[in-house]
């Protein structure tokens, strides 16, 4: 068991527990902004449809019912703009974290074989890279890699943790380059609904990949758009000799996602109204924290997506996530998502509307 935990690193949130002690001891409770964790109740609609078919006493199947495939490869036509997609180009996932760390494995990478993710990112993409035992390497611009032996390629857009978003133009020279290498794209788009100040765009869409999947999948989740991190519902769509071997070593492995859980995700996808309005939940925490942070002294970049606003004081992380602590408000350091963060942290906007009042008050008072 060692052998495999070892190649692993410090998980970084237990470096945070002396800060969150800290931020608890503030008289009127703890602001944890550190992780994007959803706190608004599951839309009445999407309960609904779990109570439903809460009476699965049978194996589900890791491919999904026709009735999931069928949400799914509606809504990639209707919300991204995808065009012939069908069944065969569609994989549900027990939550996309699962994808992430387990992707390199499942693809039969191993030492010599190389994965690229972007220089600040999601830390599970190089956890996958390492159980695999592969190389990893970072990027600002993958085009500026070494396509020898890169196998497999991550784009995050939006981007956590800084929000930023890849423009059409820019995933269409990438997607073109990744091609022109033989080099395997996967998409995260998980924050894609969530755009404040931008737009963001799919590999999925035609303008991007010019009509054809071939060498490229995406990656979505309804946990932030939905409220159902709880339920551990996503999904893969894309390239079909990507997933359909895919699907082949998930069905060996057991790793489907359970019945009532499916028939959740046919409800959320089917219906945009809850969409927007925790969207405007969002936007609201977003402007009041956006506000009181700039008036306490941060500089905010990128940002224009997400569930996170990416501030900096021009100070170590550390320094300002101990502030912050003191005034009862626990956020991530920029380092946990590499070096190149070091000097700002990620602060949520997930939080109740009351502990938001209650951060901004203390950030101006």
């Amino acid at each position: 068991m060692s052998a495999v935990s070892d190649r692993l690193p410090v998980f970084p949130w237990d470096k945070l527990e002396p800060y969150k002690k800290t931020a608890a001891a503030h008289p009127d409770g703890i602001v944890d902004l550190s992780v994007g964790t959803p706190v608004d109740p599951v839309p009445e609609l999407i309960q609904k449809a779990l109570v439903d078919a809460a009476d699965s006493p049978g194996y589900p199947t890791v491919w999904g019912t026709p009735a999931l495939r069928g949400a799914i490869t509606g809504w990639l036509e209707r919300r991204l703009g995808a065009r012939g997609i069908t069944h065969r180009h569609v994989l549900p996932v027990v939550g996309s974290k699962e994808l992430v760390a387990w992707l390199p494995t499942q693809l039969g990478l191993g030492p010599g074989d190389k994965v690229a993710h972007p220089r600040l990112a999601y830390p599970t993409y190089e956890v996958g890279a390492r159980l695999a035992r592969a190389g990893y390497e970072v990027y600002d611009d993958p085009r500026d890699l070494d396509p020898e032996n890169l196998r497999l390629l991550w784009l995050n857009s939006p981007s956590n943790p800084t929000g930023r978003v890849l423009t059409k133009r820019e995933l269409t020279d990438i997607v073109a380059w990744a091609r022109a290498h033989d080099v395997l794209v996967f998409s995260d788009e998980c924050y894609l609904e969530l755009g404040w100040e931008a737009d963001p765009v799919s590999v999925l869409h035609p303008d991007v990949n010019g009509g054809s999947f071939d060498g490229i999948v995406a990656v979505h989740s309804l946990s932030k758009r939905s409220n159902l991190a709880g339920y551990r519902a996503a999904f893969a769509a894309g390239d079909p000799e990507v997933l359909g071997p895919l699907l082949q070593i998930r069905k060996h492995g057991g790793m489907m996602t359970s019945a009532p859980t499916q028939a959740a995700v046919v409800a959320a996808l089917g219906d945009d109204a809850h969409v927007r309005e925790q969207r405007e939940r969002y936007a609201a925490r977003r402007e009041a924290l956006r506000s009181a942070l700039l008036a306490h002294g941060f500089r905010i970049e990128h940002s224009e997506a997400s569930l996170y606003l990416w501030a900096t004081r021009d100070e170590s992380c550390w320094t300002t996530v101990a502030d912050l602590a003191d005034r009862g408000i626990l956020v991530a350091p920029g380092d946990f998502y590499g070096e190149a963060g070091a000097r700002h942290v990620r602060v949520a906007f997930t939080a109740t509307d009351e502990r938001v009042r209650a951060a901004v008050s203390r950030l101006t008072a």
